[in-house]
């Protein structure tokens, strides 16, 4: 099966009350679209992901790495923002099944949209629901203050997002039965026995509010782990000198079995430990002639590749440079560029800064160069 993403963001979040749009809010230096389309990817099921947006969001979305993803301006409403998505899908190949979600929910777990994928092996539709817990009233004459007291919950339940179904279907009730279009797409099917209706996740909730982002952010904090690096390399001549990834010219360099930058040697390490993976000595041996000489920025992306095949992204990274010379302040700018670029991360996310030891022990007397770095990382699933 090949499933392609509708991922609908195109509302205009006037309940969010934010001169940011809700899509383009973040958390962990992700926004609600990069997080929802980074749980999309991890499923080679996934063949497309097409994102629906609101034209007055055009400068939050260009801020965005949204290579491979095909943007479609969206309508007035819902049902008008899916319909131009399933319209372009349409006449595509290869793409049977349509997920479609809201922007709104990018706590969805891989556990349920794996789920959703498997169920539509055997299923026309398929959508998550939740039972409902607490006891409902119904409103029938606001004037009378009217009310259907103890109205059986059992019979009622709330639907979820991301929504399966089989496209060229979808996209035909679209075309057929748009007049019956409520809240979402399983509202055009005339028979809901059509849909098969999983268990869905209570920590699967809709972002409306300020107050739903901050139940949002407060769920992530649990997921933010907290590691530690710290290298320190003799220097020597007739060796090169990096500092983050950048050759220094240096009468002097860093003795290693690298290219011992101990800046990306400290990153490295902290993000492993953040991770619980290990440290970089243990993941690419000195022992190991491959790995004689080579560039950091490449064991560095190696590493970021392996934390995000477990789900892991980096929150930020606070960096100590200790060295009596060179000076760190020159070179600040194009370290935080580079360090950026590595770990795929905003420069917003990194502090840089140079430390002296007074011109006390090996560090003082320009016989080496260390470094510390702190960092934290975020799980999204």
């Amino acid at each position: 099966m090949s499933f392609c993403l509708i991922l609908l963001a195109a509302g205009s979040s006037h309940r969010f009350k934010s001169k940011v749009s809700k899509p383009y809010q973040k958390i962990g230096g992700k926004s609600l679209v990069e997080i929802n389309i980074l749980k999309a990817r991890k499923f080679k099921q996934i063949k497309k992901i097409v994102l629906v947006y609101n034209t007055k969001n055009l400068s939050n979305l260009k801020r965005l790495d949204l290579k491979n993803i095909k943007l479609i301006k969206g309508g007035k409403t819902r049902k008008q923002s899916t319909f131009n998505a399933l319209k372009n899908l349409i006449k595509l190949r290869g793409i049977s099944k349509v997920l479609i979600h809201d922007v709104a929910r990018p706590n969805f777990s891989s556990k349920l949209l794996s789920s959703i994928i498997k169920n539509m092996k055997n299923s026309r539709a398929v959508v998550p629901k939740i039972n409902i817990q607490d006891a409902v009233k119904q409103k029938i004459d606001s004037s009378l203050s009217e009310y259907i007291v103890g109205k059986n919950r059992d019979d009622l339940f709330l639907t979820q997002t991301p929504q399966a179904f089989n496209l060229k279907e979808i996209y035909q009730l679209h075309k057929t039965n748009s007049a019956k279009y409520k809240d979402d797409d399983i509202s055009l099917y005339m028979d809901l026995n059509k849909i098969k209706f999983i268990n869905g996740e209570k920590n699967n909730f809709k972002i409306t509010d300020q107050a739903d982002f901050q139940n949002l952010k407060n769920n992530y904090k649990s997921k933010i782990n907290v590691g530690i690096g710290f290298d320190v390399h003799r220097l020597v001549p007739k060796r090169n000198l990096y500092l983050a990834g950048l050759k220094i010219k240096s009468p002097l360099g860093t003795l290693g079995h690298s290219d011992g930058d101990p800046v990306l040697h400290s990153i490295s390490d902290a993000i492993l430990g953040a991770c619980k993976m290990g440290d970089i000595g243990r993941m690419f041996s000195d022992k190991n002639k491959r790995y004689k000489n080579i560039r950091s920025t490449i064991l560095l992306k190696k590493i970021i590749n392996k934390i995000k095949e477990k789900g892991y992204f980096i929150n930020n990274i606070d960096i100590n440079i200790i060295t009596q010379t060179p000076k760190i302040q020159k070179f600040k700018n194009k370290m935080l560029k580079n360090i950026s670029k590595l770990c795929e991360i905003s420069t917003n996310q990194i502090n840089i800064k140079g430390k002296t030891t007074e011109k006390l022990g090996v560090v003082g007397k320009e016989k080496a160069i260390a470094c510390e770095v702190i960092t934290s990382v975020i799980n999204y699933d």
